[in-house]
């Protein structure tokens, strides 16, 4: 292990559809990082871009670069240890970034030590740190990374199409699928959820044409998973069925990601768990029925605390999470 210079600072980097986060740090002097202090941190509300060849290298540089200078110098100066960056879509859409950023960071700033890690990834050791456990990340997705700091398992995370079992975006389509068949007139519909679908998006027959035509047809649909939430939460059966069904998919995507052995641990991090009670419950009781003896545990951090812990665990040569090609790739 290393020791950092004074004036030595760390960046976490955290690349999502809502935006871009990047946050300069203090590395710490204790095993891992600990200790490490968030001098500053920035946000954008411009999503890096994705095109044909995956994510837009060159359009995350030049948010990146020019933040991380700022900061820098209203820091009062200081050489770059480490850079570690969290992008959604890395696993499957990072090619560019895994073949441009090294050769760009250590040109800018001589910074040879480098993560370019899934978002999952940084979800994860922003809520556990490095040590084993599972993650369940939710939020209009969905998904689910485990580790027994030998290897990652991955579970869902696949999209609203293919999965994201659970998500707010499964929980919000169920929800209007629920209240369409209360207009129809068919069994399983909720005259509730009718009622607030139409009071959020107009008469129900526009339904189709009001969302389908979308770009952001995952996001419109997550919008409505409150909704669902609060129907459940005021004693309709149909919707806290729809939670029930919910809480059973993020269970099963834990149980298939979490380590054995004893000691076990999952946490819980993303904007779909401030949903409440309504789903709290019911997936206390499936992780009671599907993993005995595992203990659920609060999240200490967000993905970008994951990309800064990345970091200064690279900076002082304590990382202990296993690289990957997809999901942890490291240049030194």
């Amino acid at each position: 292990m290393t020791t950092a210079p004074e004036r030595a600072f760390v960046v976490g980097v955290d690349s999502g559809g809502s935006g871009l986060r990047v946050a300069l740090a203090r590395p710490g002097q204790g095993p891992a990082g600990e200790g490490r202090e968030i001098v500053e941190t920035v946000s954008s509300r411009e999503p890096v871009r994705t095109g044909a060849g995956g994510i837009d290298a060159g359009h995350l540089l030049g948010q990146l670069l020019p933040a991380v200078d700022a900061m820098t110098a209203r820091a009062g100066g200081g050489s770059l240890l480490a850079v570690a960056v969290g992008a959604a879509g890395m696993a499957t859409l990072g090619d560019r970034l895994r073949a441009e950023l090294p050769g760009a960071i250590e040109r800018a700033w001589g910074v040879r030590r480098l993560a370019l890690a899934a978002d999952a990834v940084t979800a994860y050791a922003g809520a556990l740190g490095q040590r084993p456990g599972a993650v369940v990340a939710g939020g209009t997705g969905l998904v689910a990374i485990g580790t027994d700091l030998c290897g990652w398992r991955r579970a869902d995370g696949w999209g609203h199409l293919l999965g994201d079992c659970g998500s707010g975006a499964w929980i919000g389509r169920a929800g209007l699928e629920a209240a369409m068949r209360a207009y129809d007139g068919r069994r399983g519909g909720s005259a509730a959820l009718l009622a607030r679908a139409e009071e959020r998006f107009g008469p129900a027959a526009g339904l189709p044409g009001a969302l389908y035509p979308r770009t952001d047809r995952p996001a419109v649909l997550a919008s409505f998973a409150p909704e669902v939430a609060v129907c459940a939460a005021a004693g309709d059966a149909v919707a806290a069925g729809v939670l029930e069904r919910a809480a059973a998919h993020i269970a099963e995507a834990a149980a298939a990601v979490v380590p054995s052995g004893p000691g076990r641990e999952v946490a819980l991090t993303g904007g779909l768990f401030m949903m409440g009670e309504p789903l709290l419950g019911p997936l206390r009781a499936e992780f009671g029925a599907l993993l005995p003896g595992v203990r659920e545990v609060p999240a200490a951090g967000d993905p970008l605390a994951g990309a800064v812990t990345i970091a200064a665990a690279l900076a002082d040569g304590s990382l202990l999470l296993p690289e990957d090609p997809r999901l942890l790739q490291l240049a030194r």
